[in-house]
């Protein structure tokens, strides 16, 4: 499937994980991806997978500079850019109480800080080609769930700002849509080990009793809200989790 040849794309933590994953998908659908990730090894690594289609950069997403050097890399390596997918962000898990100045400042700098930091850069240059915009909520902010303080409260906020923006540039044509994922990452990986109950809980009520895998299952949502076949929906918190949360 081609559906999104000819789109020029920036992902942010796209280098690996879910962001790897959505580089892929995106790729193998016909567009040219901007990816930027502090993982300098594996962003060399995806660029040799597919350097006709694949552009690197090293950077800190939560440094407006780097939004703004992401977008000129798109337009000087691929000549526009369509569309963004603001993948990356960092926390620590720890109880409420627990959680410092420090961590705070990691979830909001790179979660919600990073994402406006993006959406800003790239605006101009999707208002003139119809652009889309993909962020990412998480259930965790959605139920609440322990141990998750900053990052359940950036995601919230990163929502919030998804449906500002979605009502404010729907007449520059640009759409902005949120996705939340339930997927077996390294990061979830390293989670179940420090929390093995807390990851037991949620894949004996989820209805499909399983994490999903972040190119089959989360990928081709965030491709489809990419893609043409989306142009009416604009504001939306789509959930890739197997059935785990049922929006209201």
């Amino acid at each position: 499937m081609k559906n999104l040849t000819g789109k020029v794309i920036i992902v942010t933590g796209g280098a690996a994980g879910i962001g790897g994953a959505i580089t892929s998908e995106l790729t193998e659908r016909g567009a040219f991806v901007v990816a930027v990730d502090l993982n300098e090894e594996a962003g060399k690594k995806k660029v040799a997978s597919n350097p006709d289609q694949i552009a690197f950069l090293n950077g800190d997403i939560s440094k407006e500079s780097v939004a703004k050097e992401a977008v000129a890399l798109a337009i000087s390596k691929f000549g526009k850019l369509t569309s963004l997918v603001n993948n990356a962000h960092a926390s620590r898990q720890k109880p409420l109480l627990e959680l410092t100045e420090a961590d705070w400042a990691l979830s909001m700098d790179t979660g919600l800080k990073g994402t406006l930091n993006f959406m800003k850069a790239a605006y101009s240059e999707l208002k003139k080609n119809n652009g889309a915009i993909v962020n990412f909520g998480s259930g965790a902010g959605l139920l609440g769930q322990k141990n998750q303080g900053s990052y359940a409260a950036a995601k919230e906020a990163i929502r919030g700002l998804s449906r500002v923006a979605a009502n404010e540039w729907a007449g520059d044509g640009i759409r902005v849509n949120v996705v939340c994922p339930l997927a077996f990452t390294e990061g979830v990986k390293e989670w179940k080990e420090n929390f093995p109950e807390q990851y037991e809980e949620i894949v004996s009520k989820n209805p499909m009793q399983r994490f999903g895998d972040p190119q089959k299952d989360v990928a081709p949502i965030v491709a489809f809200l990419l893609s043409d076949d989306s142009q009416y929906m604009t504001g939306q918190t789509l959930m890739a989790d197997g059935g785990d949360i049922k929006l209201r």
